[in-house]
């Protein structure tokens, strides 16, 4: 490809709306352009670089036995309505009706398109397991769409469905699956970690995140540093530490004014006592009803754990006039003790002796509060999120704490789907049996995006060479100069002969701009043909991912390129 003929409209200015550096580095290297909030155009680049993800996507899906459907994006409203997700989904689904006023979603996912289909037209055993999927845009109306390509209203996924007789069936595809997204990562040459994830309004029993790690990705997760224990901080189990554990005597409870002290930090100051005994109250409404969830003063409470605890579909935290009402004080007065509400205990609590909390009287608080004495919850459990040094919960090992962006998920649905819509097969018997599914997505367009997060510098974007655009840019440093010319287009011509993807860069640019567009871009190797290394005939070569350059002579180029190119073209497969 000539880069003159190339649609690469890069800019030298950071877009005031690009907040993460994926948006930014994809925008100022004309890879992207926004057509609305969280919608784009793909430029020639990134389809190139969407197209090579997706290959390698439908290479490893072929051969875990995956076979490859199109679905429509426009789902009718009797199967979101028939499996309960109409409503339960909310304002995230773009709905529209056609002109016979029939109601119809723009699919933000495919569950119940796809249980459908494979009801009309499997009927017996014989034809299970099954495992299909697709490669398709999704739509979802993000309250605030944002970072680009990694919080957006429409995008690219691949998602796949497999259909089996028994959770038997379900349990060997599901882990098939899991090896299945481990190549397609290793191929991708991306650093990533399998974590144990929430299943959100997917559904399912067991669910494994596929997160690429990046310094500035919006998911948190943790692993431990012994075992192989992983999962995002909304699923990870907390395990009661043996440094909380007092084993005092139990003091007299007492009430103590505490003018102004509202937070945990004031209280901690104001009693000269350590935060490890203190405990908070928050008040939160779960499907219209008030409830309190008690942890340690220095624990944040894990919203989703406690959804879960609580078994409800909406949850939110009570606003001050709601707790006033119902408590007789306002936030930071609180505690469990005489609360008159169902008050839900963190599992560290117990272990909790002589601790302070709110009087549920402003500007009074209790001191030397225990469990069982002084109040009973209505529930004790795991409801806080677990952080940095935190003890395994399974082995004795510490868990570490990084960030990420999740890529890919893979989820155990078991009947959730197939029951709802009434979806069965005859098995050997000639009896009716609900099938037994799984899903599997991989954001593709997100994937990308990434990647970038995960792998750039100061000058541009530093693509792996199994997705990059092209795998090599040939600069010849003045154009005007004819032997610059003829050696850059042989080598141009070799390589492409050589199967290597190449740009020439034959644009009439000074020298500096056209390497700061390549940096920018993220080509792995960069050629320079320039005046000085040309008398000696050779070339300068240059990695993107090193400082230095090398020396190459001019009839070793192309060698020498394919020992930089082919053994990182393929990613790392174990």
């Amino acid at each position: 490809m000539l880069f003159s003929q190339l649609f690469c409209p890069t800019l030298r200015e950071v877009p005031a709306e690009a907040e993460v550096l994926s948006h930014q580095l994809l925008l100022r290297a004309g890879f992207i352009r926004k057509a609305s909030a969280g919608i784009y155009s793909y430029l020639p680049l990134a389809y190139r670089v969407i197209k090579k993800i997706e290959n390698i996507v439908r290479e490893e899906m072929d051969r875990a036995g995956g076979q490859e459907v199109l679905m429509p994006i426009v789902q009718p409203a009797e199967i979101w309505q028939k499996s309960g997700r109409w409503v339960v989904y909310g304002d995230e689904m773009f709905r529209l009706q056609d002109r016979h006023h029939r109601d119809f979603a723009l699919g933000p996912t495919h569950e119940e398109m796809i249980t459908t289909l494979v009801d009309a037209d499997v009927h017996t055993y014989r034809d299970l397991p099954l495992l299909l999927y697709q490669i398709q845009n999704k739509y979802r109306d993000e309250i605030r769409p944002r970072f680009g390509l990694l919080r957006g209203r429409e995008f690219i996924m691949k998602d796949a469905y497999s259909f089996d007789m028994d959770n038997e069936g379900l349990d060997k595809v599901y882990w098939r699956m899991y090896e299945t997204y481990s190549r397609i990562f290793n191929r991708l040459s991306l650093e990533y970690r399998v974590v144990e994830a929430d299943s959100g309004a997917i559904g399912g029993n067991e669910t494994h995140e596929f997160t690429v790690l990046a310094d500035t990705g919006e998911s948190e997760i943790v692993y431990c540093d012994a075992c192989d224990y992983a999962a995002n901080v909304e699923k990870a189990q907390c395990k009661v530490s043996a440094e909380i554990n007092y084993n005092e005597e139990m003091l007299p409870l007492d009430t103590i004014p505490t003018p102004g002290q509202k937070t945990i930090n004031d209280l901690v100051s104001f009693l000269n006592i350590p935060v490890e005994k203190t405990v908070k109250t928050l008040v939160y409404v779960q499907d219209g009803e008030l409830v309190a969830a008690i942890l340690r003063g220095d624990r944040e409470l894990n919203e989703i754990k406690f959804k879960h605890v609580l078994g409800c579909n909406e949850l939110r935290m009570a606003g001050e006039e709601e707790v006033r009402q119902a408590c007789g004080a306002g936030f930071g007065s609180l505690g469990p003790v005489g609360l008159k509400l169902k008050v839900y205990a963190d599992q560290e609590i117990v272990t909790a002796k002589n601790f302070s909390c709110g009087a549920n009287k402003d500007d009074y608080h209790y001191i030397n509060v225990n469990m069982g004495r002084d109040f009973e919850p209505h529930a004790v459990a795991d409801i806080r999120s677990a952080v940095e040094g935190d003890n395994c919960p399974l082995c004795e090992g510490r868990l570490s704490l990084v960030r990420g962006i999740e890529a890919g998920q893979i989820f155990k649905l078991g009947t959730k789907y197939s029951a709802s819509l009434e979806a069965t097969y005859k098995d050997q018997d000639g009896k009716d049996k609900v099938f037994v599914m799984g899903c599997y997505g991989i954001g593709i367009s997100r994937t990308m995006a990434a990647a970038v997060e995960q792998k750039h510098d100061e000058n541009g974007i530093i693509w792996p060479v199994p997705i990059a655009p092209y795998h090599v840019v040939v600069v010849p440093v003045n154009i005007k100069n004819e032997e610059q010319m003829t050696a850059g287009l042989k080598i141009y011509r070799e390589l492409q002969t050589e199967g290597i993807e190449v740009l020439f860069d034959d644009r009439d640019e000074r020298a500096g701009v056209k390497f700061k567009d390549a940096d920018l871009i993220g080509i792995p190797v960069r050629i320079t043909i320039g005046p000085k290394s040309l008398q000696e005939n050779k070339v300068e070569m240059k990695k993107r991912w090193e400082k230095d350059n090398e020396l190459v002579e001019l009839d070793g180029v192309s060698a020498r390129v394919k020992e930089i190119i082919l053994p990182l073209l393929h990613g790392t497969i174990e």
